[in-house]
């Protein structure tokens, strides 16, 4: 039996519907299988009520700390029942256009709602329906992984996909986790008045980054009243009172904490259960469904992209695989993904990241390795904004850049410069040719480009000694 499809998408989500919406600018046919609400976790779950509450936190925040800026600062108490019933306005607004069904049937993709489950490599079961196509695309995401300790699960307790379906925040919580996802809600709640308690079993938090940058971080959290503590081995959890209390250990010490609530963020799971790859052989392993650089599966005809893939879990990242994973099925040539992959965790300052830390450059380069940093205390724009907290960390090899690291306000906009310079292998010293605009936050990359060419300037130094010498000698 003949196809009746080029491509079915499992999932519509971030990388769903970009490979959809490619898909449709060419002539194929499409059908995306979707068990849930089109949008996925960055919609309901994640991105996108993540920002509206840092967003909201941020006001608050501003206003209870305006004699930074020689206003009078406010502190009242307030509902926050307002705040979430803003992100899901946000979120709503979204769903209607940009994320709207509907949208996408109108450029000719089929949206077959129901659980999706792959037969042979050319067929996907919705129900009692079989879709026959010439290439299947997973984008099925992921979930927040469980954690095996004893009475949480009776106890009840909240995470990405459900806190923010509270009516209002509540009034202390704890947090067991130490990602990017719990310390953004951490900051967030706790400048809407939630007294929070940040609990890590590592001795430190937001392991990926740029460990000097974290540490100021840290220390910023920490100034405004966030309590962190890592190195903690968690036991047990009891309902006692009406309270949530965890029971565990730090430094060989017993302790407990009490919240009115408790919160899960220690990694996501990907979601491959009921799909039936291994039936058909698909290889999978604990980070998620194994693919090579152009996204194809064990299976030829099957392809996986964003958090099911697990290489990395951001929704720009699972945008970019998706749509190079269905340019290598319809195009010649290869459609490989990009291995640098910026990030940006979204406290606030925001820490964004691209490429390597310093660690990992000198594990892979070895002695060749120089990390050139420059605080944000030397910035005119952020003296005058109020907000002269951070740096921005440009890590070299061979003088070429590897990796960027900025700690910033709107660190996720200032690290594309540095990201694509990464990318295309430039030296540090080619970007002290951009004019940047001032003032701007970006300027600090300019300058800190302009420190490097100047550094290596100054290696020449004899040339311009030996041409005040030659110009003696002519005048004679």
């Amino acid at each position: 039996m003949a196809p009746r499809y080029d491509l079915v998408i499992v999932g519509m989500g971030s990388g769903g519907m970009a490979a959809a919406e490619f898909a449709a600018s060419l002539p194929l046919r499409v059908a995306v299988v979707e068990r849930d609400r089109v949008g996925g976790e960055c919609l309901w779950t994640g991105c996108v009520p993540s920002k509206a509450l840092l967003a909201s936190a941020k006001v608050a925040h501003t206003l209870r700390t305006a004699d930074r800026w020689g206003l009078p600062p406010t502190d009242v108490d307030f509902d926050t029942k307002p705040v979430f019933d803003r992100l899901r306005a946000v979120q709503d607004e979204i769903a209607r256009t940009d994320d709207d069904p509907r949208r996408f049937e109108a450029l000719g993709i089929e949206v077959v709602r129901g659980e999706a489950r792959l037969v042979d490599p050319f067929t996907v079961a919705v129900g009692d329906r079989l879709l026959r196509t010439r290439f299947v695309l997973l984008c099925t995401g992921s979930s927040p992984v469980a954690l095996p300790v004893e009475g949480l699960a009776d106890a009840g307790y909240l995470t990405n996909e459900n806190v923010f379906e509270l009516e209002r925040a509540p009034a202390s919580l704890t947090v067991i986790g130490g990602g990017p996802i719990a310390i953004e809600l951490a900051q967030a709640l706790h400048r809407l008045g939630v007294r929070v308690t940040v609990l890590e079993k590592m001795d430190g938090v937001l392991g990926r980054e740029q460990p000097e940058l974290v540490a100021v971080l840290v220390r910023l959290l920490r100034e405004e009243g966030l309590v962190l503590q890592t190195g903690v081995d968690i036991e047990r959890v009891t309902v006692e009172g009406g309270a949530k209390v965890v029971h565990g250990r730090r430094g060989g010490e017993l302790l407990r904490w009490e919240a009115d609530e408790l919160m899960v963020a220690v990694g996501r799971r990907p979601n491959v259960d009921g799909l039936g790859l291994d039936d058909l052989g698909v290889a999978t392993t604990r980070k998620g469904v194994t693919v090579d650089r152009r996204m194809r599966t064990s299976v030829p005809s099957i392809y996986a992209a964003g958090d099911v893939a697990g290489r990395y879990l951001f929704t720009h990242s699972a945008g970019h695989e998706a749509v190079r994973a269905v340019r290598d099925m319809f195009f010649p040539g290869r459609g490989e993904v990009d291995d640098l992959v910026p990030w940006c965790t979204f406290t606030d300052p925001e820490l964004a990241h691209a490429g390597l830390t310093a660690a990992e450059a000198r594990e892979r380069h070895g002695d060749d390795v120089e990390v050139h940093r420059l605080d944000l205390a030397h910035s005119d724009r952020a003296r005058a904004d109020g907000h002269s907290e951070g740096a921005v960390i440009a890590v070299t090899a061979k003088g070429k850049l590897v990796g960027a690291h900025v700690l910033a306000p709107a660190a996720g906009e200032l690290v594309h410069e540095l990201a694509l310079a990464v990318s295309k292998g430039m030296k540090l010293s080619a970007l002290a040719s951009l004019i940047h605009v001032y003032p701007t936050l970006a300027t600090t990359v300019g300058d800190l480009a302009v420190e490097s060419a100047y550094a290596g300037a100054g290696r020449f130094a004899w040339v311009v000694r030996a041409g005040r010498v030659w110009d003696r000698v002519r005048r004679r």
